[in-house]
C-alpha cells in the first residue's frame, strides 16, 4: 500500500508541476488581487506537498510510524490548500467558458456581461463585477495566471491528489496496527 501511495504522490506531483510551470509561466508570481491565486497559497501547496512526499520516502526506506504520520499530516494540509485553490479557479473557469460560449452571441455590444452582470449584482463582490461589466477591463481581468491551467490537468490533479490521502491513510494505518 505504501508503494502504491507513493506512486499516486508522484504521479500527482507530475501534475502539480506542470501546473505550477504554467501558473508561473503566465504571471503567477505577479500577479495580485481578486481572481488571482495569492504565491503563498500556491507556493506553500507546492512546497508542504515536496516535503511531505520526501518525508514519504524517508518513512518507506526507514519503515518509521512517526513519518508516515507526519507525511499523512502534511499532505492534508496540502490537500487543503488545493481544495482553496480549486475554489478560487472555478469560479473564473466557469466565467471563462460563459464568455467563449456567449461571445459569438455578444459580439460588440457586451452581450455577454448580462450572465456576468446578473451574478455580479446577487454577490457581494462589486470590486471585480463592475470591471467586467465594461467592455475594456474585461478582457485584462479574465487574462489571470490561473486562466491558462488546462482544465483536464487540473481535474486529474485533484482526482490523483484524493487518491494519494486515501492510499497514505490506509498505508499508515496499516503501518501503526502493524
Amino acid at each position: 500500500m505504501g508503494i502504491a501511495a507513493l506512486i499516486a504522490w508522484v504521479l500527482t506531483a507530475v501534475g502539480g508541476a506542470v501546473l505550477l510551470g504554467r501558473w508561473v509561466a503566465h504571471g503567477g508570481l505577479r500577479s495580485t488581487g481578486a481572481g488571482h491565486f495569492p504565491p503563498g497559497l500556491v507556493l506553500g501547496h507546492f512546497a508542504l506537498a515536496a516535503a511531505g512526499l520526501v518525508v514519504w520516502i524517508v518513512h518507506l526506506l526507514l519503515g518509521s510510524t512517526l513519518l508516515a504520520w507526519i507525511s499523512l499530516a502534511l499532505l492534508v494540509v496540502v490537500a487543503l490548500l488545493g481544495f482553496g485553490m480549486f475554489r478560487l479557479w472555478v469560479p473564473g473557469y466557469r466565467a471563462r467558458t460563459a464568455t467563449t460560449a456567449g461571445s459569438s452571441a455578444a459580439g460588440s455590444s457586451g452581450a455577454g456581461s448580462p450572465g456576468a452582470g446578473s451574478s455580479g449584482a446577487g454577490s457581494s463582490g462589486a470590486g471585480g463585477e463592475p470591471g467586467a461589466a465594461s467592455g475594456v477591463s474585461t478582457a485584462p481581468a479574465r487574462e489571470t495566471a490561473e486562466a491558462h491551467l488546462p482544465p483536464a490537468v487540473v481535474a486529474a490533479h485533484g482526482v490523483l491528489g484524493v487518491a494519494t490521502v486515501v492510499l497514505v491513510l490506509l498505508a499508515t494505518l496499516g503501518v501503526a496496527a502493524g
